[in-house]
């Protein structure tokens, strides 16, 4: 079982004693993949976390960018988190309906916001449900509370970041997609987005970070998958996947790592598969 901390990654056990905490604040931030019948806004109702907030990672994006839920300014963040009643001086723990997925992108955007205390659910809501702790599918009662931001602007990266990374190797460029998708063998979930990687990149599917129970691995285990795929973790990391979703999930466990400069590649592949004029490679190199 990993080690509970507050700053990136807790236990179902220690959300259980600590679920009565007065400055404790739960996100439900459930989301799936376009291919999917599912709504995580409408899983939440029916049942979660008691005192648990939605937060709609469609929602509290860039309204004005054309790419899936891209990082929302400052000042949007900002004011969403207070009408949700979260902000300073809380504990923040965030999960999401598929075990560990999309909860560790709100960890991440927290982080890029400079709010560290916030750790995501080892296991989210299935766990939390198999090992039987309380579900309701009351609304929280909401606060207003004011949230001051210190944004990490080195915890993002934009395309020309990133094609010149690709380019000098100065940055190592993890892509957390599946390897048939990586490798250009499989068609993307989102429709007129070329098949293959960013060149240069290495492939650590998320899911080999995972325990059969949607738990995180530990450390050392996380590190020789990340050292058995090419990635040269000496250097800063750039994180990429399909939308900027499963990518925090690699910043997740960096961190757990002890590795802490890694970057995001916020717009992933649904912006460089995109643009026909930046190159592509297949296979696995």
């Amino acid at each position: 079982m990993a080690t509970d901390d507050p700053k990136t990654l807790v236990s179902t056990g220690w959300l259980a004693d600590h679920l009565k905490d007065p400055d404790l604040r739960i996100l439900d931030a459930t989301w799936f993949l376009p291919n999917e019948s599912r709504n995580g806004k409408e899983e939440y109702e029916a049942g979660h976390i008691p005192g648990a907030r939605f937060f709609d990672i469609d929602d509290i994006s860039d309204s004005r960018s054309e790419l899936p839920h891209m990082m929302p300014s400052t000042e949007k963040f900002m004011s969403r988190m207070r009408k949700m009643g979260v902000g300073d001086g809380h504990q923040i723990v965030v999960y999401d309906g598929m075990g560990l997925f999309s909860a560790a992108r709100v960890w991440w955007m927290f982080r890029l916001m400079g709010k560290t205390d916030i750790a995501v659910l080892d296991g989210g809501f299935p766990k939390w449900q198999a090992e039987g702790h309380p579900v309701e599918d009351l609304p929280p009662v909401i606060r207003d509370r004011h949230m001051t931001t210190s944004r990490q602007n080195q915890m993002v990266k934009d395309v020309t970041q990133v094609a010149a990374a690709s380019k000098l190797g100065d940055y190592v460029i993890v892509d957390a997609r599946a390897p048939e998708r990586f490798r250009g063998e499989a068609p993307e979930p989102r429709k007129g987005l070329r098949s293959g990687h960013i060149p240069n990149s290495r492939n650590v599917f998320y899911r080999d970070l995972l325990n059969p129970d949607g738990t995180m691995k530990e450390p050392d285990l996380m590190r020789g998958i990340f050292e058995n795929a090419g990635v040269d973790l000496s250097k800063p990391a750039i994180l990429s996947c399909g939308s900027g979703v499963t990518a925090a999930i690699l910043a997740l466990a960096m961190e757990r790592m002890g590795k802490t400069d890694h970057a995001v590649y916020d717009g992933s592949w649904s912006e460089w598969g995109t643009f026909h004029d930046l190159p592509i490679a297949t296979g696995d190199a």
